[in-house]
């Protein structure tokens, strides 16, 4: 069982009682010395007193004593009377900051309460609640804050967990009913004949490698989103760009796009494959959410502390505001889950790898439609 599963401890003393017994045995401990001082004083005053001629007999609290016991006998007196009075003091002193300690524990604790209270009551349904503590900014408060903090971002991330499952269900479930769709028709008709079987086969193929896709960038997805990398090696980036283009360069001269590349050795530090598919998935989104004759613009601009890859294209026009939407999962420019094929993954894997590589992604809209991505990368020493 997990720590955060486990039931509260029950018996033994709470953190309240301890507080207190502490308090109350530091008040008890100082009022024994203080006793213990002052019976100390009071028998050396008494054994002080002047001396009387021997002989002379006096009395002490009703006994007679003679003039050679009197320094005895007062200060055995004054050392009675110190510990019968002084012990009922310490008594009630020991009382009283029992009391005091309990009291002001409770008080002081209570924030402590709110925290467990809200812990314990947390659940997917009610992420939203919060502490919201009053008071005195001290170190309860920080530490109620910073539980505040803490269940911000979990509701931020579990939010973003559930858009991302429901619109990978959707993007699943599209192929998935494509096929059994093309199966119904086609095994429905008993006339069917090869080609029509030939079509189908098809079109289930291509289904099934949609959803292969699918799969292959959501466990990508899941491997660098926040995860961080195994391999760190010098790369140049120029070299990941080069073999990127070959991937992807047919399907930009199938668009008769114009290509330029600015691309200068500039190296990083990091996973090559990973950093490849970087290069690949800019250029991917380039071509697919292009214009037919339109163009792209590849550059690598880098100095001692940053590599900067800058991929810039033509396309429709996108608002700044949609640009930051555009690096979640299966947003696309304009609508959510659809476009010129591709899952809508391309930009938050980049975001994933590149942070997982101690970098920032950003965007910036192109005047006159289109969209340029910036993806940078630290340096290699």
């Amino acid at each position: 069982m997990s720590r955060l599963s486990q039931s509260p401890r029950r018996g033994g003393f709470g953190l309240r009682a301890r507080l207190t017994v502490l308090a109350t045995g530091l008040v008890a401990l100082v009022s024994l010395v203080l006793l213990w001082l002052g019976w100390m004083l009071a028998g050396n005053v008494m054994q002080a007193v002047p001396r009387l001629p021997d002989g002379e007999v006096v009395q002490v609290d009703g006994y007679d004593v003679t003039a050679d016991q009197l320094a005895a006998a007062l200060a055995g007196h004054a050392r009675t009377e110190v510990l019968r009075d002084g012990g009922v003091a310490v008594g009630l002193v020991v009382i009283a900051a029992a009391l005091l300690a309990w009291t002001l524990t409770g008080r002081l604790l209570r924030p402590l309460h709110e925290v467990t209270a809200t812990a314990r009551t947390l659940s997917a349904s009610s992420l939203g609640e919060r502490i919201r503590l009053d008071g005195p900014r001290d170190e309860v408060a920080e530490l109620a804050d910073t539980f505040d903090a803490m269940l911000d971002r979990l509701q931020a991330t579990f939010d973003s967990q559930q858009r991302f499952v429901a619109n990978a269900s959707h993007e699943l479930r599209t192929p998935l009913s494509v096929i059994r769709t093309e199966l119904d028709v086609t095994l429905s008709d008993p006339q069917a004949n090869a080609a029509e079987l030939r079509r189908m086969a098809e079109v289930v193929r291509g289904a099934s490698d949609r959803s292969e896709q699918l799969v292959e960038a959501l466990l990508l997805l899941a491997r660098t989103d926040g995860t961080g990398i195994a391999v760190h090696e010098p790369v140049d980036m120029a070299v990941l760009v080069a073999s990127a283009w070959r991937a992807v360069q047919d399907m930009a001269a199938e668009r008769e796009l114009e290509v330029v590349f600015d691309t200068p050795p500039a190296s990083t530090v990091g996973d090559p494959s990973l950093l490849e598919r970087v290069a690949g998935n800019l250029l991917e989104n380039a071509i697919r959410h292009n214009m037919d004759q339109g163009w792209i613009r590849v550059r690598l601009v880098s100095d001692e502390h940053w590599t900067e890859l800058r991929v810039a294209s033509s396309g429709p026009p996108i608002a700044a505001e949609e640009i930051t939407a555009l690096f979640e999962p299966f947003r696309r420019a304009g609508v959510a889950r659809t476009a010129r094929g591709g899952a809508g993954l391309g930009l938050s894997i980049v975001r994933a790898i590149v942070q997982a590589h101690g970098g920032e992604v950003s965007g910036i809209p192109v005047e006159g439609g289109g969209l340029e991505v910036f993806a940078r990368l630290p340096a290699a020493p």
